[in-house]
């Protein structure tokens, strides 16, 4: 069953509460600090009990390089 790319999966929902949580919280911040690759990032969200995945990190990546792009474009 291929996911409809419109329809946000459990996981996508679990890295945008992971990302709310670590801009809000100083503590968490310093303790992801150590983290020095995307393995890394996933491993530390996962002990923390965020249930998120590399393709839900990859697309945010993608994402973000997309919404750089437009910016710089005009």
């Amino acid at each position: 069953m291929v996911r409809d790319p419109g329809v946000p999966s459990q996981s996508w929902s679990e890295l945008e509460r992971f990302v709310a949580d670590v801009e809000a919280d100083a503590a968490l911040q310093r303790a992801l600090k150590h983290c020095r690759s995307r393995k890394e990032l996933i491993l530390a969200a996962r002990r923390l009990g965020y249930r998120i995945t590399r393709i839900d990190l990859q697309r945010a990546w993608q994402e973000e390089q997309l919404e750089n792009q437009r910016r710089a474009q005009g």
